[in-house]
């Protein structure tokens, strides 16, 4: 009984693997073809990988993001022609369903690391638009300093106090960017405050006039000097003026040499710039002033000291019926 079984089995194997010889055997001819097909589709999928890497690295900044773009199209190549091989051989049910697997793992890849996608993709991005690039100055999220690396993932700036930030790529695409080096010019805004005796007019040609005179201002037609507010103390002022950034003078250096011109032409045209004046008035209705008070307490005690002056130089009734006697 068990070797009528067994023969049965193995017949039964070779009845497959004759099925499965015949059926290769007829389908040989598109198995070649469709190994040709693969090969074809390598090669191609080798050069045009090549040949994107190549204008991609020299197109974006990162070598990363091109690196990662010309291999992306590599395996897209390889992957269609491993599409058109399968369904030459008559394998169409086998395509769709890795087409519909790739979709299931894409979408799970794609919620389990939301967030480095999220960056990744931003990277791209920001490496085809190119908003900038290593060696700008740029501000976003309260981060200020120049590019030092653009990876895939994130930007590390170095800021002017030489901490070295990493931001992430999502945040940079997300919200404002500010980049200074794009136009080569930054305004420098410094606020001053006159005295109310002098004439916001005169004062604004003396500062212009002065500035203008400074080697690293540009733009000199559009150094101005505009009324800003009513202080307590003075009229304030706001002056602006445009240099070249970055340039050959810093930011700080700009402004520091700029203030102190300010102050210095103000001076010369004896233009007051004011201290903060406050006046005490004790009393919640009509108080006395602290000067009024001074001057009160000073008179009562001149008053008493001469009291007790005059006091002294009386002499003493005892002491007169004394001598009288």
């Amino acid at each position: 009984m068990e070797l009528i079984e067994l023969e049965k089995f193995w017949q039964l194997i070779n009845e497959k693997l004759q099925l499965w010889l015949e059926t290769g055997v007829k389908h040989l001819p598109n198995i070649v073809v469709a190994i040709l097909i693969a090969i074809v589709f390598a090669i191609i999928a080798r050069i045009v990988g090549q040949v994107t890497q190549n204008v991609l690295r020299k197109t974006l900044d990162s070598r990363q993001i091109a690196d990662l773009l010309s291999s992306i199209i590599k395996v897209c190549v390889l992957l269609t022609g491993m599409f058109v091989a399968l369904d030459f051989i008559g394998l169409k049910g086998t395509v769709t369903s890795l087409l519909a697997g790739a979709g299931i793992i894409g979408l799970a890849i794609g919620f389990a690391f939301q967030d480095m996608t999220e960056n990744l993709i931003a990277g791209i991005a920001r490496g085809i638009r190119k908003p900038f690039q290593i060696g700008d100055i740029i501000e976003a999220e309260k981060v200020f300093g120049t590019v030092k690396t653009i990876n895939l993932r994130n930007t590390l700036v170095e800021t002017f106090f030489g901490q070295l930030k990493i931001i992430p790529n999502k945040i940079l695409f997300r919200n404002i960017l500010t980049n200074y080096t794009t136009n080569g010019i930054r305004r420098i805004e410094i606020p001053v405050g006159i005295s109310y005796a002098d004439d916001p007019e005169v004062a604004a040609k003396v500062i212009v006039e002065a500035l203008n005179d400074c080697d690293f201002i540009i733009k000199k037609e559009e150094t101005a000097v505009y009324g800003e507010s009513f202080g307590d103390s003075s009229v304030n002022l706001l002056v602006w003026l445009w240099i070249d950034y970055p340039g050959e003078t810093g930011f700080m250096q700009a402004r520091h040499t700029a203030l102190a011109t300010i102050k210095t032409a103000l001076e010369q045209a004896n233009i007051l710039i004011p201290f903060p004046i406050r006046t005490l008035d004790f009393g919640a209705k009509g108080g006395e002033k602290l000067n009024t008070m001074w001057q009160k307490k000073a008179n009562i005690e001149r008053q008493k000291k001469g009291t007790e002056d005059t006091e002294s130089n009386t002499p003493d009734e005892k002491n007169v019926e004394g001598k009288k006697a």
